[in-house]
């Protein structure tokens, strides 16, 4: 079935960016969910499904924005809470914008903070107003309200602003639950309210843990708020992959056709792939860079691991046909340079990982608009020796 939908158009109106972003659906895959399209920025264009490398602080570990685009990455992803604590967001506005500032000039999405209010949960105080934490680099307190939330995002000028959300931990308690849900929803009609800028599109976020009727009715609420896309939040917080996976099922129905669906913070290349099977366009996760610094690699037959001594001796690429950087070398001499501690050999595995992800997702576009995601998504995990559990086999 093949369907195009474009997003309504009011550039005045900042609460509705209009003509500066359009989403464009191109085709759903006969056989299950899976959509291919795009989503138009002030920044270019992003081609969907997409994986978005993670440039916390205004830079993705240790590669340059020449090498993260040759890796055919098209979208970044930074972070309110730690741009804003370090160096601050008005002196990143005063040079220029975090486009120029990291000399990156593709779409940029920002997160707005709320992860950063779980992961310090024993640190910060929630109220109706916001949350109150102390900074992880110098204790000194830290208001983080809606309004402010898109004020830092809005100085750093990204193209996607997420707005504020309230995360909380996996399993909880339905009372908890229901409660952050219900927050969350004030809170993005608040992020709504505050938004200025016309060249800046809002995402809302779902919440609302495992549970089917929380999830559902935080979709609804956000979406008569007409948001320009929206995404899954809360997950991959404690929750197992099926656990997940039955989410998406029920989740991603209850949001717009005709806008993008974000899944954040996921994942492993076997998670992103049922979550495309589900609906779903855009994702980040540190995954390929963490793992990267690490000394392990991603390949179409499971990980490698670097530091192993089979390696020592090994002649071949990391995998055959790979156009990135350290497949121009042997696994024999990337183990060296882990063994050795040179830096060259992280910048190499990132460089490699987040390539794959980017070959993975340009085969799952393609294989959509074929009607042959499944066949795809049946074959990688094939090769992959099967294990959706940890993605471990050693190629």
């Amino acid at each position: 079935m093949t369907d195009s939908a474009t997003s309504d158009s009011a550039a005045s109106d900042p609460a509705d960016p209009g003509s500066a972003f359009q989403f464009c659906l191109l085709h759903e895959d006969a056989g299950c969910r899976a959509r291919r399209s795009t989503f138009a920025t002030p920044h270019g264009a992003v081609e969907l499904p997409a994986f978005m490398p993670v440039g916390t602080q205004g830079t993705v570990k240790g590669l340059t924005a020449d090498q993260l685009q040759a890796t055919a990455a098209q979208m970044v992803l930074g972070n309110t809470y730690h741009l804003s604590l370090r160096p601050g967001e008005r002196i990143v506005e005063e040079l220029g914008g975090l486009h120029a500032f990291m000399r990156w000039d593709g779409p940029i999405l920002t997160d707005s903070g709320g992860f950063q209010i779980f992961s310090l949960a024993q640190m910060t105080r929630i109220s109706e107003e916001g949350a109150a934490f102390r900074s992880h680099i110098d204790g000194r307190l830290v208001n983080l309200t809606p309004e402010q939330a898109i004020s830092i995002q809005e100085a750093l000028g990204s193209d996607v602003a997420m707005v504020l959300d309230h995360v909380v931990a996996l399993p909880n308690s339905p009372e908890a639950l229901r409660d952050a849900m219900q927050r969350t929803v004030r809170w993005a009609r608040r992020c709504r309210e505050a938004a200025r800028r016309a060249d800046q599109a809002q995402f809302g976020i779902v919440q609302g843990g495992l549970e089917e009727g929380l999830r559902i009715e935080c979709a609804e609420r956000l979406v008569e708020l007409d948001f320009a896309g929206y995404a899954v939040g809360g997950l991959s917080v404690g929750e197992t992959p099926e656990e997940m996976y039955r989410v998406l099922k029920f989740t991603v129905p209850a949001l717009p056709r005709n806008k993008p669906r974000y899944l954040m913070g996921v994942g492993r290349p076997q998670d992103l792939l049922a979550a495309i099977a589900e609906g779903i366009d855009l994702f980040d996760c540190v995954m390929p860079t963490r793992n990267g610094r690490n000394a392990l690699a991603f390949t179409d037959r499971g990980n490698l691991r670097l530091r192993n001594r089979r390696h020592e001796r090994d002649p071949r690429p990391l995998e055959e046909g790979c156009p990135c950087a350290a497949c121009r070398h042997s696994r024999g001499y990337l183990r060296h340079l882990f063994m050795a501690g040179e830096m060259l050999g992280p910048i190499l595995l990132s460089i490699h990982n987040l390539t794959y992800y980017q070959r993975l997702l340009a085969g799952a576009r393609a294989a959509i608009v074929e009607n042959r995601f499944n066949d795809f998504r049946q074959d990688k995990m094939r090769a992959w020796g099967g294990q959706a559990a940890d993605f471990d086999q050693e190629a």
